[in-house]
């Protein structure tokens, strides 16, 4: 008889037929991992309480679902009671098997399978409950959804929106109990999107954010400013933090002569070409890193939802799946997605009805965004990053843009975006609880990537966007310009979406194709902006547009592409006579930055000329409004690739900061005036932080150092540059 391996489970056990079967045996070590820790948690007073009420709660739910849902009939209400038990017993019974099958078809049978996985149990706890009668699976499916609005409504009045429920989910979810203790610290780090440091400290010393202000009440954790140089764009931040190098970045969106290609972050295939131009491999994620929800993946080994495409997931997380398809975690994200669209409309109509300046019109495709972006996809962050730091992962970076995208529509102190942000604050308390379970010590570290600057935009105050001025000046100088590119649209705002899309689209088998085909065309191309085909030898053709004007947030990169190379201020007055002074003396242009063959780079005003490289100054300085930094910003600004023949920022109001976006946005960012260079890092007090942060740059390097502090990039490889992609 043949003798089995030790390490080979015996056949004919149920651990034998588990080890042919590796998806059984997940489940297994599924329903193994939550009994142990249902078992561990034990059932003192506050459980048996706070099980007691969620039965009696959702009862409640229940019966009253039951007497407004044709189909739907109970005897008594100890039926409705008995039929919360089972289904509650069928949820935990069931789970594994949901969760086998929502992986199977990738992200879109996460989604459908917690559609309708409560209804489906709920229709087996009716089918199975004596005196209650159903006709049939549909009157259940209705009955699903309205008790679970219901339930969610009076558990948020009774707990007072309190976080508690969504942690031991989460604790249920992402536990994994083979992974052994660590003493090394991990690190999360949080980024807040857009976040303003002026704006962080008024809120912790309000304490209208209770996590980040008991931190810093309490001294664990210190609120150090940084300084966003030009451009205070997330992608040239991102490249900046995650990969201490933003020199090709010099802009939101900017066109390439060279390859006649207009290149816009957003864009998977533009943000995998930034990355392949950045990285050397030594990323800020490079040791044992995950990358979530972000722009680049800063070399780390696993990335989900970034839009680069590097090192992809793939698939959802197991846990991700589980969680959402639980009845609790997919019914609560959706029922609340939808809550915040409804929000949204009615904030909007508020605004229009108070008549608050200054507004944009806020549409139903943004209502759709924000509700995704703030609920659905701010969940499905934190399940990923509980998921990691359950793991015992060394570093973790996730982007949450909740604040961001609301405050470009709304304003970034407006009711509505300080609400977003309470809501940021209460998912950092409440990882920041999940870790106190994790198998290794962590330490948070919370920081933005720019801040927001406010005022009304330059098409409100001037009636015509600024590509029709710069036309209308060129076609008086003699040049009729009937073929020109104005990228200026607001795809920023759709780019947790299209993290997102961008990741259903690795999926494998038949339901990646379909997204694929389907999802292609809604992630990458831009509205109202012609991609032209790339040049041949470097060369710009005379079937080029005539003019490029890319606009980030008050920040505008001007481009000639019929004539090749960066133009000097010489060349462009010779072809365009008078265009220089006029856009300098524009009402709603602050200054125009040019360069010039003698003196290189320089900063025209409506009554003075700066010198960037030798500080000299003619007339009055049309810098003197934008702070200490502007003139070394620029400069450095103008060392980048790819930048403008001409940029241009626009005005800043004296009385109120304020700024007039080239983009119809209210809060904006991309160029100096007000808030939008003033970010933020909050760092454990015990921390030192060396020196004046000037730049992304500087605080990868200083991200860095305290990551070799804490133990971690010891290993790894020496750089290496990634192949430049032809994307």
């Amino acid at each position: 008889m043949p003798v089995q391996p030790e390490h080979e489970p015996a056949e004919g056990t149920l651990a034998g037929w588990a080890g042919r079967h590796p998806g059984a045996s997940r489940t297994l070590e599924d329903l193994g991992r939550g009994w142990a820790l249902f078992t561990r948690q034990g059932w003192n007073r506050q459980r048996v309480v706070a099980t007691v009420a969620a039965v009696l709660i959702n009862s409640l739910a229940l019966i009253v679902t039951i007497n407004v849902v044709p189909g739907l009939s109970a005897s008594a209400e100890w039926d409705v009671v008995l039929a919360v038990v089972l289904a509650a017993i069928l949820t935990a019974g069931l789970r594994p098997a949901l969760q086998a099958l929502a992986l199977a078809f990738g992200w879109v049978g996460v989604l459908v399978v917690g559609l309708f996985a409560r209804a489906a149990i709920l229709y087996l706890a009716f089918v199975v409950t004596p005196d209650i009668h159903v006709d049939g699976f549909w009157p259940a499916f209705a009955a699903s959804w309205i008790a679970a609005i219901i339930t969610i409504a009076i558990s948020w009045l009774v707990s007072a929106g309190d976080e508690t429920e969504f942690l031991s989910q989460l604790l249920m979810f992402s536990h994994h109990g083979r992974i052994p203790h660590q003493d090394e610290p991990g690190v999360v780090m949080l980024q807040i999107d857009g976040l303003a440091a002026p704006l962080l400290q008024w809120a912790v010393v309000s304490g209208n954010l209770p996590t980040l202000s008991r931190w810093i009440r309490a001294g664990s954790h210190r609120l150090t400013p940084w300084h966003a140089q030009v451009p205070p764009t997330t992608p040239a931040s991102q490249a900046g933090l995650l990969h201490g190098n933003n020199r090709g970045v010099p802009a939101f969106r900017w066109f390439e002569k060279d390859a006649g290609r207009l290149v816009v972050s957003s864009k998977p295939k533009d943000a995998a070409l930034i990355e392949s131009r950045m990285s050397d491999g030594r990323g800020l994620l490079a040791d044992d890193g995950v990358s979530i929800s972000n722009l680049f993946s800063g070399d780390a080994p696993v990335s989900h939802l970034t839009l680069s495409g590097f090192a992809l997931g793939g698939r959802p997380a197991r846990s991700f799946a589980a969680f959402f398809i639980s009845p609790y975690g997919f019914t609560r994200s959706f029922i609340l997605t939808i809550g915040e669209a409804v929000k949204e409309v009615y904030q909007a109509r508020r605004q229009r009805l108070r008549g608050i300046e200054p507004r944009i019109r806020r549409s139903g495709v943004f209502a759709a965004q924000r509700a995704i972006s703030n609920v659905l996809l701010r969940d499905l962050n934190t399940v990923l990053v509980a998921q990691y730091i359950m793991r015992g992962a060394k570093s973790i970076f996730c982007d949450y843009t909740d604040y961001d995208e609301i405050a470009h529509h709304a304003g970034p102190t407006r009711a509505e975006s300080l609400r977003a942000l309470e809501g940021v604050d209460r998912v950092i308390g409440t990882l920041a609880a999940l870790a106190a379970h994790a198998p290794r010590p962590y330490e948070f570290v919370i920081l933005s990537d720019h801040g927001q600057s406010q005022g009304a935009t330059f098409r409100q105050r001037y009636g015509t966007p600024l590509e029709e001025v710069v036309r209308d000046l060129m076609a008086g100088a003699g040049s009729p310009t009937t073929d020109s590119i104005a990228a200026t649209g607001t795809e920023e705002a759709r780019t947790p979406v299209s993290r997102f899309l961008a990741e259903v689209r690795q999926q494998h088998g038949m339901v990646g194709m379909l997204s694929r085909s389907k999802l292609a065309a809604v992630v990458e191309e831009e509205p109202g902006a012609a991609r032209p085909e790339a040049a041949q030898g470097g060369a710009a053709r005379p079937e080029a547009p005539e003019l490029v004007v890319a606009a980030s947030g008050n920040l505008a990169l001007v481009y000639f592409p019929r004539h090749p190379g960066r133009l000097t201020a010489e060349e462009i007055e010779t072809a365009y006579p008078g265009l220089l002074a006029e856009l300098a003396s524009h009402p709603g242009i602050g200054f125009v930055c040019t360069r010039t063959s003698s003196d290189g780079p320089v900063v025209l005003g409506r009554d003075g000329v700066h010198r960037l490289g030798s500080g000299q100054i003619t007339g009055a300085d049309p810098l003197a409004a934008f702070g200490p930094q502007a003139a070394a910003d620029l400069l450095s600004h103008d060392s980048c690739d790819h930048v403008g023949d001409l940029v241009i920022n626009s005005r800043l109001d004296s009385g109120t900061d304020e700024v007039a976006a080239f983009e119809e946005l209210v809060g904006c960012h991309g160029g100096l005036g007000g808030w939008q260079g003033r970010a933020v890092l909050v760092h454990p007090a015990t921390w030192p932080v060396d020196g004046e942060l000037i730049g992304a740059e500087c605080v990868h390097r200083q991200l860095v150092r305290w990551l070799e502090r804490v133990g971690h990039r010891s290993d790894l490889a020496p750089p290496t540059a990634r192949v430049t992609s032809s994307v």
